[in-house]
């Protein structure tokens, strides 16, 4: 029997492996390294891969751009999971290397943005040089010594299980701003049946205003605040076919079962012109949302019923 088969940003020792060993483990099924995360969701939407995990926001930066567009086009697919997983960078080198020798840094760029305090501190002319992942660096070093090409940098940001795994010499640990930084990931795959309900849940959207309307920002909004949702992140992202136009990325506590949620749903459908539901899926801090009576499964179960008898001629 084939084993499922995960996409994920690598190569190995990423924070994204980190999470991705949240779901399951690589003797049980297929680990799947891409190169960047649009390569990762991709590989799900042609079938190369069964699920995708990218990171989706940081405490650090707010929702990652690159997941955000490629969810928000493309064809459909599902969140089933969300995972968190702290984050901190080491700064490495190659052997022989001090600190007061260095000039070129390599990094992705949410770690150099991460870490920048730290740098402007202690390496204030060095010189950013883009990684595409957070350990792609780790692995340049580990070729160079091996005989490859001579590296345009002379130290990175990585992960610490990068230090180990590609036995890199530190030039200074635990650099990064905030001793706190948390990355969210999410578990992605085709859309089909819907996680069930925990009572402590996510659901994830993708919505665009009309144009033409005074106020459209307010209306979509709107149809979240009267029903009691508390919005956890909204984004605007440029739709990209001319000016001015945005589409708004949007978590919100609750599940697409509960009758507040769904009829949030029924009310951005009928007053925006695209809304595309990502999916309702188990938050991983398990952290209920509170629910006042007026707008809980009971007090929408109770309205339907009053206006049934309302319209039957039954109520008293």
């Amino acid at each position: 029997m084939n084993r499922p088969r995960y996409a994920y940003l690598g190569p190995a020792g990423t924070f994204t492996e980190q999470a991705l060993g949240q779901v399951a483990s690589p003797d049980r099924v297929q680990y799947l390294p891409q190169p960047d995360v649009t390569s990762a969701l991709d590989a799900v939407r042609r079938g190369a891969a069964d699920f995708a995990v990218v990171a989706i926001e940081s405490t650090g930066e707010g929702g990652v751009t690159a997941t955000l567009d490629a969810l928000a086009s493309g064809s459909p697919l599902a969140l089933l999971r969300e995972m968190l997983v702290p984050v901190q960078f080491d700064l490495v080198g190659a052997p022989g290397t001090t600190l007061a020798g260095v000039e070129r840094v390599s990094a992705h760029p949410h770690a150099w943005v991460q870490c920048r305090r730290w740098l402007t501190e202690h390496l204030p002319g060095a010189v950013h040089v883009p990684a595409t992942s957070n350990t792609a660096p780790a692995v340049l070093f580990a070729n160079e010594r091996a005989e490859g090409p001579a590296l345009s940098f002379d130290a990175a940001l990585v992960p610490p299980p990068a230090v180990e795994a590609y036995g890199l010499t530190v030039l200074a640990r635990a650099v990064a701003d905030s001793a706190g930084l948390v990355t969210r990931f999410v578990l992605v795959g085709h859309p089909g049946d819907v996680p069930t309900p925990t009572g402590a849940d996510k659901t994830t959207l993708v919505v665009h205003l009309p144009d033409d309307e005074s106020g459209a920002l307010m209306n979509m909004l709107e149809q979240f605040t009267v029903r009691g949702i508390n919005l956890s992140r909204i984004e605007s992202r440029p739709i990209g076919d001319a000016l001015g136009r945005y589409s708004f990325s949007i978590d919100c506590e609750g599940h697409v079962a509960d009758a507040r949620i769904g009829e949030a749903l029924m009310g951005l459908h009928r007053t925006c012109p695209y809304v595309r539901f990502l999916g309702s899926y188990p938050r991983a801090d398990q952290i209920a949302p509170t629910v006042s009576l007026a707008t809980s499964d009971l007090a929408f179960d109770d309205a339907r019923r009053w206006l049934d008898a309302l319209r039957t001629g039954d109520a008293s």
